[in-house]
């Protein structure tokens, strides 16, 4: 990968399927469509993502899991990884954060997009789940120190996965926003790719009823907000 490539490479790492759709979809399809490289980590297998009590476990980890295909793709993703730990167990220990720090390594981003873990309460609305917590302070304790330095999983070298160091950091769903994106051109886009996940919200009305509430500023603009870490050594 040349350094250039380097530079517009963004890797979402997200809990369960559809996370990094509600998150980040918008900037991710922009990103996309301005040649960046994006890759999609999800953390569990969704295996609990359901209300349907005829669903079976297999058969809706299956689904989940070309639905988050197939919204990768209408976001113009360039992969899709899957750890399958189990939805709703996620444990943050030194196994998960050896996965985390692995793709660090092979992927080599320079943004990472994940989980805010820092509030349980968000916006006083919702409860910030378990595995997006798990999720998202693994990750920044893979950006920073673990995949930087080669003395942590060193057994990575002998299969040519260097240190590496991730230069910005944009977490959603966070009481602390101070980088807004106008996602106004792209927010069909996060429309389109948040409606492959028909197992979750099947209609996509509902959806554009959702946008128009939850996205829209007072000014009339569609914005996703994050709170960005930019690493300075």
């Amino acid at each position: 990968m040349t350094q250039a490539e380097l530079e517009r490479t963004a890797l979402v790492i997200a809990a369960h399927p559809d996370d990094g759709d509600f998150g980040a979809a918008g900037y991710v399809a922009q990103l996309a469509a301005d040649g960046w490289l994006v890759d999609f980590l999800v953390c569990t297998n969704g295996a609990k993502g359901t209300e349907d009590r005829a669903m079976a476990r297999e058969r809706l980890i299956a689904l989940r899991r070309e639905e988050q295909r197939e919204a990768c793709r209408r976001m113009g993703v360039r992969e899709v990884h899957f750890l399958d730990n189990e939805d709703g167990e996620l444990t943050y220990d030194r196994r998960f954060l050896e996965q985390l720090v692995r793709k660090i390594r092979e992927i080599r981003p320079h943004t990472v997009l994940t989980h805010d873990p820092t509030d349980i309460i968000i916006r006083d609305s919702f409860i910030n789940h378990p595995d997006h917590r798990a999720t998202g302070t693994a990750t920044l304790d893979a950006v920073y120190p673990t995949a930087r330095d080669y003395l942590n999983f060193p057994e990575h070298a002998v299969e040519g996965l260097e240190p590496h160091k991730v230069r910005e950091i944009l977490l959603w769903g966070t009481n602390q926003p101070n980088f807004d994106v106008d996602i106004s051109g792209a927010v069909e886009a996060k429309i389109f790719a948040l409606s492959a996940h028909v197992t979750q919200f099947g209609n996509k009305e509902e959806f554009v009823s959702f946008a128009a509430s939850s996205w829209k500023d007072e000014s009339g603009r569609y914005l996703e907000r994050f709170r960005r870490i930019t690493m300075q050594f």
